[in-house]
């Protein structure tokens, strides 16, 4: 009789186990605040961004969506936080570039992004432009190419510190211009732009969204966007594309990822929504009002974006030999 009940016990447990698991699946989300890393100081570009996102995403979602601010290491502190955080659609990275830059930089990586982390959604982009110090003998982009060539050019660029996007790429430009220049690491981008400002340096690859100011003042030259295509504040400067480096493009871009593991249902729900808003006629304006392109890639597309940027940094990396160690 015993034995019977055990057998009875078991089979219910086959039966419901289906709709148990359903339930699970089916758990509403989210019913508390959610967290969004941000990896970087508040007031920075990126960060104003993702805070305007994250407040349409809380009207949009019913509760609170907070920016947490975790800077250090080239964005990897912030990203090792939600590496280590439970997949349950509560925590997740704002991330930039450094997600996949950071491994060809240094051998000592405390996560992998590829194993710990999942793409969710790509949010936005920003041009690079080419800035130079008025006082640098080039006019257009083709005199800029000419001077940096010289073996001995004397020339140094700026950037806002080793393994940064501002960084890569004047290092990729030099690459294929086959030019010559010393590279001076600051510890951001407000100390790079000023040094630049002063004639300290000769030139910087900087964000449109930080540099139009300084270039609609005068007190630095833009010479080309690197991007596709022109932007649309700026719409007499050149790509360098066009003028000089065929195929040449380097963009700020963001997007957000969760840890490994978070149920699909999550992510498919927070990119469902993020690309809803991305499309919001107000917020793309909003966004193109500090240079900012919606950028808008589903999860899978981000996924292959995510690896195509680590092969094209990962490769400019190697040739120019830089490293963080």
């Amino acid at each position: 009789m015993r034995h019977s009940a055990y057998i009875v016990l078991a089979i219910l447990a086959l039966l419901t186990a289906p709709f148990a698991a359903s339930q699970a699946q089916d758990t509403p989300w989210p019913t508390r605040p959610i967290r969004i890393v941000m990896p970087f100081s508040a007031g920075g570009g990126t960060d104003i961004t993702a805070r305007f996102l994250a407040q349409r995403l809380s009207e949009k979602l019913g509760v609170s969506v907070l920016i947490e601010n975790r800077p250090g290491g080239q964005g990897n502190i912030g990203a090792l936080v939600v590496a280590r955080a439970a997949p349950d659609g509560y925590t997740l990275l704002y991330n930039t570039s450094f997600i996949v830059t950071s491994p060809a930089l240094t051998s000592n990586m405390a996560y992998d992004w590829r194993r710990d982390l999942t793409p969710v959604v790509g949010v936005a982009r920003v041009p690079l432009i080419l800035l130079v110090h008025p006082s640098l003998p080039a006019q257009s982009l083709a005199e800029f190419a000419a001077l940096v060539r010289r073996p001995n050019s004397g020339l140094s660029y700026a950037s806002a510190g080793i393994g940064n996007t501002t960084h890569l790429a004047s290092a990729r430009l030099l690459l294929e211009l086959r030019g010559h220049a010393t590279h001076v690491p600051y510890s951001g981008g407000a100390p790079a732009l000023t040094d630049l400002v002063r004639g300290v340096v000769q030139f910087y690859m900087d964000t449109t969204n930080t540099a139009i100011p300084f270039v609609r003042n005068g007190t630095v030259r833009a010479l080309g966007i690197a991007s596709a295509q022109r932007v649309a504040s700026l719409p007499d400067v050149p790509t360098i594309a066009e003028a000089i480096a065929p195929g040449f493009t380097a963009e700020s871009w963001q997007g957000v990822m969760a840890p490994a593991g978070t149920p699909d249902a999550i992510i498919r729900r927070f990119s469902s929504e993020m690309l809803d808003i991305l499309a919001e006629p107000t917020v793309v304006e909003r966004l193109a009002q500090s240079s900012t392109v919606t950028m808008a890639m589903p999860t899978a597309a981000y996924r292959d974006f995510l690896e195509s940027e680590a092969e094209k940094w990962g490769a400019v990396i190697r040739a120019a030999g830089i490293r963080l160690e």
